[in-house]
């Protein structure tokens, strides 16, 4: 058993139910006798209800634990109403019979714990999740991955316990809370977090892996420069293009000018031009 486990077999929170009812059974027995029966199996109800066994606890690093015993009834992406960022959303349903001890599926330190009134609709569905009255406890484990976890109330279930608070530091396995009477948690991990249970699933709180979430976030994706289209290409050469066409059509003699670094009039360009073509007009004629 480890050693800040502080509620071995029996949980704090059911003794008054059950000494209770194991009072009223007794005085009921030597007052009514067999009138009594239904207060004896009240009370042997609360003692199986409140039970909190400790449990062997996984110690991979990379493990997300079970926070509760009971059947898996959601594995889906989902927005973490909390961080408002797409995740993984584990939800366990606990029945009457199940243990309702709730234990922190990580390492890690509290960094925000949410409480929100709402109704009180059968844990198993979905709607529960958010119009249910829930608390939700925001962690971040040892290697700075974000998990939350949410206690969410059911049909039976009035009451919420949660003994964490901002700043705390759980170990997995440590309890944190407590629901009374039938409930769910949800639990929701970064989408790089691989889900090691399915839909229909009997877990066990701390002894069951619910999923394998690596210690470091994946590298973020490179982004490439956006690529030129063909269009804005054309559009860039057509300027060129125009600016080509709007100068004056070069000769040998301007060329030559350039070269020598003699400056040549307009004049002495458009002659030179002119006798370039009386040479080509006159060459062509022979041919002919």
């Amino acid at each position: 058993m480890p050693s800040f486990y502080p509620h071995p077999i029996i949980a704090r929170e059911g003794w008054p139910f059950i000494v209770g009812g194991l009072i009223i059974s007794i005085l009921v027995t030597v007052s009514a006798g067999w009138w009594s029966l239904p207060f004896w199996v009240f009370t042997v109800f609360a003692l199986q209800f409140f039970r909190d066994p400790a449990r062997p606890t996984p110690q991979d690093e990379d493990a997300v634990l079970s926070p509760v015993d009971g059947r898996i009834v959601v594995v889906e992406r989902a927005t973490d109403p909390y961080r408002q960022v797409e995740s993984l959303k584990i939800s366990v349903f606990m029945n009457v019979f199940n243990v309702h001890s709730q234990r922190s599926p990580i390492d890690g330190t509290v960094t925000a714990v949410e409480y929100n009134p709402g109704k009180f609709l059968n844990a198993a569905l979905d709607k529960a999740s958010t119009e249910n009255e829930r608390n939700a406890v925001l962690a971040t484990t040892r290697s700075g991955r974000e998990v939350t976890f949410v206690q969410v109330a059911g049909l039976v279930a009035r009451r919420i316990l949660c003994y964490t608070r901002v700043g705390d530091t759980l170990r997995r396995g440590e309890r944190y809370g407590f629901i009374r009477f039938g409930s769910r948690v949800d639990v929701y991990l970064p989408l790089d977090a691989q889900a090691q249970v399915a839909i229909g699933d009997k877990v066990s709180g701390t002894s069951t892996i619910l999923a394998r979430l690596p210690l470091t976030a994946p590298a973020a994706p490179k982004t490439e420069p956006v690529r030129q289209t063909a269009e804005t290409q054309t559009a860039e050469e057509v300027p060129a293009v125009q600016n080509f066409a709007a100068e004056p059509a070069s000769t040998p003699a301007a060329t030559e000018a350039v070269e020598t670094g003699h400056t040549v009039s307009q004049t002495d360009i458009e002659a030179s031009a002119e006798k370039v073509r009386a040479a080509v007009e006159k060459e062509f004629g022979k041919q002919e």
